[in-house]
């Protein structure tokens, strides 16, 4: 049974991100309400991306990377990294969260959040391969956030 969910109070899932978490904008994350957690959980991990600019960019961008959340988490803050967790790179280089920032069309953007039966074992900076890899065969249960957001 599928319990885990993943959801913010600044938009619902499918709808558009508000402006202010675009990377031109104020670039924070949007605060994320997390439930549903499977009891035998040992870490969170979650990745935004987005799909769609696989033909501006070449590939599927990746604008935030981060595990090891504490699998007791209920809420991400606006801005906010959970305690204990671990950042990865994005796309833009940097690490940390890198918000929407479409070049031709409105994006449908995804935060994907993974319960893990274990800790990640990589260092801040890694990308979202390193963490994906690290991560198979431990997902107890994935979840889908997505948003949408046009330049």
């Amino acid at each position: 049974m599928k319990n885990l969910k993943l959801s913010s109070t600044e938009f619902s899932h499918g709808d558009r991100i508000p402006r202010k978490y675009g990377y031109t904008e104020k670039n924070v994350n949007p605060p994320l309400e997390i439930s549903g957690i499977p009891d035998e959980t040992e870490s969170l991990a979650l990745v935004m991306d987005d799909p769609d600019a696989v033909k501006p960019a070449g590939k599927v961008w990746d604008h935030w990377v981060i595990w090891n959340i504490e699998p007791n988490t209920s809420q991400i803050g606006e801005d906010e990294t959970p305690p204990g967790a671990v950042e990865g790179k994005n796309d833009y280089g940097e690490r940390g969260y890198g918000g929407p920032n479409p070049p031709d069309r409105e994006h449908t953007y995804k935060f994907k959040l993974y319960a893990l039966d274990n800790t990640i074992n990589l260092p801040p900076k890694s990308t979202k391969e390193e963490l994906e890899a690290e991560m198979e065969g431990h997902i107890i249960e994935k979840t889908v956030l997505e948003g949408t957001y046009a330049p």
